[in-house]
């Protein structure tokens, strides 16, 4: 394994401290949600260097799973909240009675905390929770239904690391610089912050996940507004002769192909999460995410086309009302795109199933089966056979047919 220094966290943790696992924001962002978080008892822990003589000590997989790729992948996101608690019943159901076959679980969530408790003595006990209390027999139950499990690993929008390690992150004034949510980001030019999370995608594995699914792979938005003014470090791309712009994707890509290569002796395949617009420009130059890139260092790529997110692209006017059409021509783009590869991924995107009342100043357009349905039926009609759905609330339509005009 890796090992890396430095990291064990310093900060305490005080009753519900965040709410709402993998809560919406700028990438996956739509109605709130009202999962709340259990409350944690009070602790502090102080700032300690981490002995690398030693190998960081792997959670124990009790026993075996069998999980087979399914025909394709059909699924949904499912938060550490409802993975560990009474809603996981109501999900596997909606899931066996339907032709979804999929689960992606928050391991490591938006805020930067794992879902789970790491083993006593782990360098990641002070960001562990109690939501998934017995991944053991959370395992179980996906591989008696055959609900084949993906772990989600948010990477570089992290609070809980920022606030512990200012070093590693971006400062304004000497102090952590936060979006306007409130939310904290770690610096992609950092290994430190790289190894600190494969590490985490390592353990993941090592539970039985599948694949690990990495969200939040890029810079803040509208970093290229902000790169002159933040405080951070370059890293080793400090003496690259190119721009910043050049940098952050190299930097961004980079760490996809490190995290690929350290997780190659796992049996698990490596997918990340990019925005739908970055397929159609050359590559996004605040947040550092090139679609080509990026997709040459996966083995699944997962585009975020949520209708709702997109202004007047493809000539549409208001793409949260036609969603067939937004799909369809993006489509069309992302084919070309990937079609470049030699050896293109698995694209996988992810879509809609949620409203977005944040659009509307009077009644918002609302989403139900017939969207979703439209959506899956573009993806099916460009030759694209795999999809996941996003819902914050992990509250998904019912009755929708996913296979709705695959041949």
């Amino acid at each position: 394994m890796k090992k890396w220094k430095g990291l064990l966290l310093s900060f305490a943790v005080a009753g519900a401290a965040f709410v709402g696992v993998g809560q919406a924001d700028e990438v996956h962002a739509e109605d709130s949600i009202d999962v709340v978080a259990k409350s944690h008892k009070e602790r502090t822990t102080s700032l300690k260097e981490i002995d690398t003589s030693k190998k960081l000590r792997r959670f124990v997989i009790t026993s075996d799973y069998n999980f087979t790729y399914p025909d394709a992948v059909r699924g949904i996101y499912v938060t550490g909240n409802s993975a560990g608690g009474e809603k996981l019943e109501s999900l596997i159901d909606f899931v066996s009675s339907t032709d979804l076959n999929t689960m992606v679980i928050d391991v490591k969530e938006d805020h930067g905390h794992i879902t789970f408790s790491p083993e006593e003595g782990s360098v990641y006990e002070d960001i562990g929770t109690t939501y998934i209390s017995n991944p053991e027999a959370m395992m179980e139950r996906l591989e008696e239904e055959e609900i084949y499990p993906i772990a989600r690993v948010v990477v570089f929008k992290d609070s809980m690391l920022a606030e512990a390690r200012p070093d590693l992150s971006f400062k304004q004034n000497g102090k952590v610089w936060k979006n306007g949510k409130g939310e904290a980001f770690v610096n992609p030019f950092e290994k430190e912050v790289w190894e600190y999370n494969v590490e985490i995608a390592k353990m993941a594995a090592e539970m039985g996940f599948k694949e690990i699914q990495f969200d939040y792979v890029r810079f803040p938005e509208g970093f290229e507004t902000k790169d002159e003014e933040l405080e951070y470090s370059l890293g080793d791309y400090a003496d690259l002769d190119m721009d910043n712009v050049q940098k952050r994707v190299e930097a961004v890509t980079d760490f996809v192909g490190y995290a690929r290569k350290e997780l190659s002796e796992y049996d698990v395949d490596v997918s990340v999460d990019i925005f739908g617009y970055a397929a159609t420009i050359e590559e996004a130059p605040g947040i550092g995410q090139n679609f080509s890139k990026i997709s040459e260092n996966v083995d699944i790529i997962s585009s975020m086309i949520y209708p709702s997110h997109w202004t007047s692209y493809f000539g549409i006017a208001n793409p949260d009302e036609e969603p067939y059409n937004l799909v369809n021509e993006y489509s069309k783009v992302e084919n070309e795109v990937l079609g470049a590869l030699e050896e293109p991924p698995v694209s996988r995107p992810w879509l809609q199933d949620f409203s977005a009342p944040w659009l509307y100043s009077g009644p918002t357009f609302q989403y139900g089966k017939e969207e979703v349905e439209a959506q899956i039926k573009a993806l099916y009609e460009n030759g694209i056979d795999e999809f996941l759905l996003w819902n914050a609330g992990n509250n998904y339509t019912k009755n929708v047919d996913y296979l709705i005009g695959k041949e």
